[in-house]
């Protein structure tokens, strides 16, 4: 049944935050396209927002040699990010270096002490913001084979890096230590590509030096003041007395234009979440939650001009910059640890809707995204206008107050008043690509999307509900019988269908979003386009060796033709769609296969030091193996860490109805981490806490006032 068009199109709001997911280049502005997989849509220079694209859609950018980032350590507190090798020193080459807002304010922090270069034993991350580089080096002329000074840095994402030397000689040591400095003040896009330029010439500034050219100026300093700071070599020199078994420690730090201190938007008590922790038979899960928790403070972000409007970025260090179908989706997996972070992406990305009149009224602008070698480029301005309308709806489950679901109602009105007219006199909502196909995802995104929104515009008096169920019932016949591809071994969705009536064959982990419903009142799921009986069959395929790689899901099956385990939308592990997967499964009561996914999944979080990049080599899982990292991908990547939330919160099957006062509990019944208790997530504000034995049986442990579970 097609849905009716909506009599009029209300006027939009006009947008103001970033459509893409790019670097930040000075004041805001995105630096460089995310070359090879996804481009962003137009933006004006100096954070001012997008112009917003009325006629035509960005296209992705053409594929480049991007640096390698996989080997790096990447240090992140946006909106400072640094990116260091395991050698400790800053050398400039690549991407090394400490980067505001996408600029590299400093390329070379090369550290000698007595003439030499200490040999780096260990190079580690602290936290997301910070890392830690120990070497040693030999002071005493009778010290024989043994080091007797240890060289500690300790590598802030803010600008800061302190330098502590520990003595275990048995005299004192004086001893001379030099710090190399320079700086290009370089856009990451131009590091990326290779186009950063050549070092500034530095000045003696205060008490340490300064580099300076059309584009700002950058200072460092240094506590205590250096001996000499020379200029024309860009050096800091001190002579260090080092007491037996003492310690010294210098402190650079590094400020750009005269700024004070980087404050990270996500510390403090201005961070969105709760404090979450998890106890559990399996060892890993705290450190997961820890480690995904503190990466998602990371890469918070604020508008200036709307401070109170916390969103992600989507990751580094390619893509740190606003995504808005990334930044909804981590929003929603993170509605466990509290619903500001929800409200405020939401707000964020209601100042960038569309206005009418025309056939884009109401949609909210995003990049194209590479969909692999079987369907053109697909467009996340049409999953992030479907994705606005379920989060508003979920959030309000999980205690969103009424006095911001009404502000922010409009909005999604207007993003369900686009589907409606773009469907049109279609049971299937169109590609925006003349000619494009119907997505199999897409379809599932859209009728969520309708049924939720049904679901919240009932529940405030709004009309336009009952045609977008209607429209949802013939959509979910229609796509039973349009998107199955029969075979002997039980069929499988069609990754997509033409407008003449061909089908895609195709599996991907795309096809995971047909398991991810929604969630109703009562705590109740949405139906699906699937029935029981295909639901079971996709099943069947996810836990196969094809698409299974015993780290997660592939992004296509290894049989399937172009298969690469490094292709991002070919093969490769996206964590992201494994998470959806996993706990569309398990809510499917398909639990085997959910359970060995989980697995996979935990075993490649704990290989990467828990920090899941946003995908990684889709090759097989064998004894003694690790995952393979992917070279260009973003990590910390937003939708990586809300997925390990998502899944550690999903085993308790925390279903809440804030609105009814009630919440249900729907655990993995074969407890696949054993005995596993929650304590710290926020319901309607308040803290909520759940155990779930190793029988699989759940119980609320703590909750807000006026919230009892479900019967």
């Amino acid at each position: 049944m097609p849905l009716p068009h909506p009599s009029s199109a209300p006027d939009g709001i006009r947008p103001s935050g970033r459509e893409s997911a790019q670097p930040l280049g000075r004041g805001g502005a995105p630096a460089v396209p995310r070359a090879g997989r996804e481009a962003g849509a137009p933006s004006t220079v100096g954070g001012r927002g997008p112009s917003v694209p009325r006629t035509s859609l960005p296209v992705p950018g053409r594929p480049a040699d991007l640096p390698p980032a996989h080997t790096t350590l990447i240090c992140v507190a946006l909106p400072g990010l640094v990116i260091s090798t395991e050698e400790g020193q800053l050398t400039g080459r690549g991407l090394e270096g400490f980067y505001m807002a996408g600029r590299r304010i400093l390329s070379r922090c090369q550290v000698r002490v007595a003439g030499r270069e200490p040999v780096v034993i260990q190079a580690r991350m602290l936290a997301a913001d910070r890392a830690r580089f120990v070497g040693t080096l030999r002071a005493s002329p009778d010290a024989g084979p043994d080091p007797d000074v240890v060289v500690e840095r300790t590598r802030h994402a803010d600008g800061t890096e302190l330098i502590t030397l520990r003595s275990s000689a048995p005299r004192a040591l004086r001893l001379p230590v030099e710090a190399a400095l320079g700086t290009d003040l370089a856009e990451l896009g131009d590091v990326a590509s290779g186009r950063a330029g050549p070092e500034l010439p530095a000045s003696v500034h205060a008490t340490g030096l300064r580099w300076s050219c059309p584009r700002g100026y950058v200072t460092v300093t240094a506590d205590p003041p250096p001996t000499d700071a020379l200029a024309s070599a860009g050096m800091l020199r001190w002579d260090i007395e080092l007491p037996p078994g003492g310690a010294v420690t210098l402190e650079l730090r590094v400020r750009p234009d005269g700024r004070g201190p980087i404050r990270a938007v996500g510390r403090g008590s201005a961070s969105p979440f709760a404090e979450p922790r998890v106890l559990s038979d399996e060892p890993g899960a705290e450190a997961l939650l820890r480690t995904c928790v503190d990466d998602l403070r990371a890469l918070l972000l604020r508008d200036p001009r709307h401070p109170a409007d916390p969103h992600l970025a989507a990751g580094a260090p390619w893509r740190c910059g606003l995504a808005p179908a990334e930044a909804l989706a981590a929003a929603r997996m993170t509605l466990p640890l509290g619903t500001r972070l929800a409200a405020g992406t939401l707000r964020t990305l209601a100042r960038t809707q569309l206005a009418g009149p025309g056939p884009r009224c109401g949609l909210i602008p995003g990049p194209l995204r590479d969909s692999g070698p079987h369907l053109p480029p697909g467009c996340t301005a049409t999953e992030a206008t479907l994705l606005f309308p379920v989060l508003l709806a979920e959030a309000w489950r999980w205690g969103l107050a009424e006095r911001e679901v009404e502000e922010l109602l409009p909005v999604a009105e207007r993003c369900l008043d686009w589907l409606r007219t773009a469907v049109g006199d279609s049971t299937y909502l169109p590609d925006p690509q003349p000619a494009g196909p119907f997505r199999c995802e897409t379809q599932a995104h859209a009728h969520r999307a309708a049924l939720l929104g049904a679901d919240l515009l009932d529940a405030h008096g709004r009309t336009g509900g009952t045609a977008l169920r209607q429209w949802a019932r013939a959509l979910r016949t229609a796509f039973r019988d349009d998107f199955w591809v029969e075979d002997p071994a039980g069929g499988r969705p069609a990754g997509a269908r033409t407008p003449a009536g061909r089908l895609v064959p195709q599996l991907g982990s795309s096809a995971a979003h047909l398991l991810d419903t929604g969630l109703l009142g009562s705590g109740g799921l949405a139906p699906g386009l699937l029935d029981k009986a295909r639901t079971e069959q996709l099943a069947r395929l996810f836990g196969g060796p094809a698409m299974d790689s015993g780290w997660g899901l592939r992004s296509l099956g290894a049989k399937e033709a172009a298969y690469n385990p490094f292709g991002h939308r070919s093969g490769a592990v996206r964590v992201q769609e494994t998470a959806v997967a996993v706990t569309g499964l398990a809510s499917a009561d398909c639990e085997k296969e959910a359970g060995a996914l989980l697995r996979g999944f935990l075993a490649a979080a704990d290989s990467f030091g828990n920090r899941l990049p946003e995908m990684y080599a889709g090759e097989q899982r064998t004894r003694g193996s690790a995952p393979l990292p992917h070279p260009a991908a973003s990590r910390p990547a937003a939708t990586s860490a809300a997925a390990g939330v998502s899944l550690l919160t999903s085993l308790a099957g925390i279903r809440p109805d804030v609105p009814a006062g009630t919440v249900t509990l729907r655990p993995f019944r074969g407890a696949p981490l054993g005995e596993i208790a929650l304590t710290g997530l926020r319901i309607s504000g308040a803290p909520f806490s759940v155990r779930v034995s190793r029988l699989g049986l759940a119980v609320i442990e703590e909750a807000g006032e006026g919230l009892r579970p479900a019967m």
